[in-house]
């Protein structure tokens, strides 16, 4: 009894000693400055003293950490060109190199970071051999430059993907020789490379549960059995097969050795996606009233990855725009149909419009397919029925037609649900062939928009919006192909849809032609998610098929937020009407997600 009660109070004291050796612990870092946030970012020690989990670290981890500090430091200042660093590290001044981990200290209240990085090493005689055919310079890789392990890596993998680009897919590097002279601070580096030899793509084989049919799997990824390796295809496999939305992933693996025959065999892993989805929007303006759009989706319905698509949409509930819109819209579409990159649809869609110059409600069904021609390029085109009753200020009229939609589409942006960079563009072109109420003509519409990044913080976007009706007359086109100007999609602190063609006191329709403006900037503030914005929009709408100018401008100006989510931006949007005829709104308020454009 004695023996066990002596050793639950031994127990208590080593717990009461361990826990008073934890304390808090204090990095402090001595090095040039323009080194020194570096440094601390990449010690671990550093690391232990700013959690915020509220506990002291134990003298074995600070210990642990300060050790391992040394290479850590030491690998960022190559880097950074510095090949004769002095670096110390000291627990309550003894230096961490000498202690054993056996003998920790008990306690550790102070590590101090000394580091003297000396030189600033250069490149000096570089090569790479034996140099691929083509391959992509390296920026910094040069004789004079800043000796930086990491543009050596850079250039080196640069060579070895020239040489995969060229077939060779097991293409290394057999040896190299680094060597940092002291005396005059340069670095010489020569690397051996084994190009191995030219390869041609052997069999695919498919791994993983899909609930899609293996033969749509290979008609999908278009696999070029035969075909001289090059990792562009692969990547174009992976594309094909993720585009379809079917598959949560699917990842390419190479073989690990090539076949006697001269050919590499690739494994597909493939899982996919759940088969359902759901969605559901919002948004809000002042004028334009409230909307709401729903959508399910299924994404395997008959297990070829074709996908079925129903969404529907209401606009201007509760808004001052005349009438409420609707939307109900189906829409079946298989990948690789006919040939590789080209996806078959069928379409059915009914809507309402119920605007203040206009009513329309038209029912189309067409038959198309788009055509991916690379990963920022595709076209779509098709053929289709279109029935339509209208009634504007010049009376009600229906019509059917015809029509031949053709769409190309260029995406560039890096981001297209909150860009920085790069351009979009987007030109649809549909002929249109009267069979009852209108004639023969062709609707042209044109969106362009681009980005630049002028600091870290400043973005500015533009747009340029272009219609276009050619053919029939003003007062016999098809009424719902006409133009309006205002509101959110247009001219921001517009009426909604109010700028059109007056042609009497009282009678205003759409125009043949139209065309937009809008410039942003966007100013991201200290808190990274949150965005503000200042915006100008203008509108121009005519009678001519072509802008003569004979047209009426308005134009609208505001200022707004933007909160980044994982879906894209909140946005909140204030704007006020500028010049132009007619009255005038006032301040309007606008809430979505996404921006603007």
């Amino acid at each position: 009894m004695v023996s066990h009660i002596c050793r639950v109070l031994a127990a208590v004291f080593v717990a009461l000693i361990s826990a008073g050796s934890a304390m808090a612990l204090t990095v402090t870092v001595t090095a040039p400055d323009d080194l020194r946030d570096d440094i601390r970012t990449a010690s671990l020690s550093a690391t232990l003293a700013d959690a915020e989990d509220g506990e002291a670290p134990r003298p074995i981890d600070i210990l642990s950490a300060a050790q391992a500090d040394y290479g850590r430091i030491v690998a960022l200042l190559y880097d950074r060109g510095y090949f004769g660093p002095a670096v110390s590290i000291t627990l309550d001044g003894r230096e961490a190199a000498s202690i054993a981990p056996i003998a920790a200290p008990s306690a550790i209240s102070t590590v101090v970071v000394t580091v003297d990085p000396g030189r600033v090493f250069t490149f000096g005689n570089l090569s790479i051999n034996p140099a691929a055919p083509t391959a992509e310079t390296t920026d910094g890789y040069a004789p004079g430059e800043v000796a930086r392990v990491s543009v050596l890596r850079s250039a080196t993998k640069a060579q070895i993907d020239g040489w995969r680009q060229a077939g060779h897919a097991k293409a290394s590097v057999s040896g190299q020789q680094i060597t940092a002279r002291h005396p005059d601070a340069t670095l010489n580096a020569a690397v051996q490379l084994d190009p191995g030899p030219k390869l041609r793509l052997g069999r695919l084989s498919i791994s993983g549960q899909s609930a899609v049919r293996e033969k749509r799997i290979r008609e999908i990824a278009g696999w070029p059995s035969g075909a001289t390796f090059d990792p562009d295809e692969l990547d174009k496999v992976e594309t094909r097969l993720r585009r379809t939305g079917t598959f949560a992933s699917a990842a390419l693996t190479e073989a690990e050795t090539a076949n006697p025959d001269g050919t590499l065999d690739v494994t597909a892993t493939i899982s996919d996606q759940l088969p359902r989805r759901y969605s559901f929007g919002a948004e809000y303006g002042t004028l334009d009233g409230f909307s709401a759009s729903a959508l399910w989706l299924h994404r395997n319905i008959f297990g070829g990855a074709e996908r079925l698509r129903i969404e529907g949409e209401v606009k201007g509930v509760g808004g001052d725009t005349d009438g409420v819109d609707f939307r109900l819209g189906a829409k079946l579409s298989r990948p690789a149909t006919w040939r590789t990159d080209l996806e078959a649809f069928v379409r059915a869609e009914v809507e309402q419009r119920d605007d203040p110059n206009l009513f329309a409600r038209t029912g189309v069904l067409e038959f198309g397919a788009v055509y991916f021609a690379s990963d920022d390029r595709e076209y779509s085109y098709g053929v289709g029925l279109r029935r339509s009753k209208t009634r504007d200020d010049l009376g009600e009229r229906d019509y059917t037609i015809l029509t031949f939609p053709f769409t190309f589409t260029f995406d560039r942006r890096d981001n297209p649900l909150n860009a920085t960079s790069g351009y979009y563009a987007q030109a649809a072109v549909t002929p249109f062939f009267d069979i009852e109420g209108t004639e023969n003509g062709v609707v042209t519409t044109l969106d362009l928009r681009t980005y630049r990044k002028v600091s870290n913080r400043v973005t500015l976007a533009f747009r340029g919006l272009l219609g276009s009706v050619a053919g029939p007359d003003l007062t016999v086109a098809p009424a719902d192909y006409l133009f309006f100007s205002g509101g959110s999609g247009t001219v921001r602190g517009q009426d909604y849809q109010s700028l059109g063609v007056e042609l009497s006191p009282g009678v205003t329709i759409g125009g043949r032609s139209f065309l937009g403006l809008s410039g942003e900037v966007r100013v991201r503030t200290s808190r990274e998610a949150l965005s503000v914005v200042a915006f100008y929009d203008a509108g121009y709408v005519g009678a001519e098929s072509f802008i003569d100018g004979s047209g009426e401008w308005h134009t609208g100006y505001g200022a707004g937020i933007r909160y980044d989510t994982g879906i894209g931006p909140i946005r909140f949007d204030m704007a006020l009407p500028g010049s132009g005829p007619g009255d005038s709104s006032g301040l309007e308020i606008y809430i979505g997600i996404g921006q603007a454009f």
